[in-house]
């Protein structure tokens, strides 16, 4: 089960602690939030960018260009599409009771390993804007892989995630497991030359994404 939020949280340490006290309480507190939503994030994400279609343009623009520009320019771009999506999901989860989002959450997950299962495969035109591009290599990158990312199942899992979690580990959290995935996928495309194992992937991926659901759920119901 995802582990649950320190119980201190509700509490008021005023009643019986000293001020100093109080004050580190609170600090530890927001440790945790942020240590809990950065790692949470970092695993979705990255579980999601794997055999992702985005993944699949990493590995394409590894092929034509080095390795630091093009990561440069997936970092920019993940940046960028994950801060949009932690403020959506930040609006969304202050506005809606936290049992109806951890079962919507769930419900995303599901989806989302529906989506997994189903499988990505990179187009003809987004496979050739890595062979044609003759911009900047950290330019050509960042937009591709912004234009790549709207509206793909790693932006959408952020949103998910941001409507529980604290908005800044969410969006570190994310970031950091997109770039991690789409640096293994250049490593594999400048030093082995050869895919993933895709069908594997696809199906670990998907389990993990269900399990995932099934964690909310069961969240949602002992809460």
């Amino acid at each position: 089960m995802l582990p649950r939020r320190p119980p201190f949280r509700n509490c008021d340490p005023s009643l019986q602690d000293p001020p100093a006290k109080h004050g580190r309480t609170r600090g530890v507190a927001s440790l945790y939030y942020l240590v809990y939503a950065l790692v949470l994030s970092f695993v979705v994400v990255f579980v999601a960018e794997l055999g992702d279609k985005s993944q699949l343009m990493a590995l394409t623009f590894a092929t034509r260009f080095r390795a630091l520009p093009v990561l440069i320019g997936i970092t920019a771009a993940t940046a960028v599409v994950h801060a949009g999506s932690v403020a959506i999901g930040g609006g969304l989860g202050a506005s809606l009771p936290t049992t109806a989002i951890t079962v919507l959450a769930a419900l995303a997950f599901f989806g989302f390993a529906l989506w997994t299962l189903r499988g990505d495969s990179l187009s003809a035109d987004e496979a050739g804007k890595a062979g044609r591009t003759t911009r900047s290599a950290i330019v050509a990158v960042a937009v591709a892989f912004f234009l790549a990312e709207l509206g793909d199942k790693t932006m959408l899992a952020t949103v998910t995630l941001a409507t529980r979690e604290g908005i800044f580990g969410t969006w570190l959290g994310s970031t950091l497991g997109m770039v991690a995935a789409d640096a293994l996928a250049i490593l594999v495309g400048q030093q082995l030359g050869r895919r993933l194992p895709e069908e594997a992937i696809r199906y670990g991926a998907s389990a993990l994404f269900a399990l995932f659901g099934v964690l909310l759920l069961i969240d949602a119901l002992v809460s």
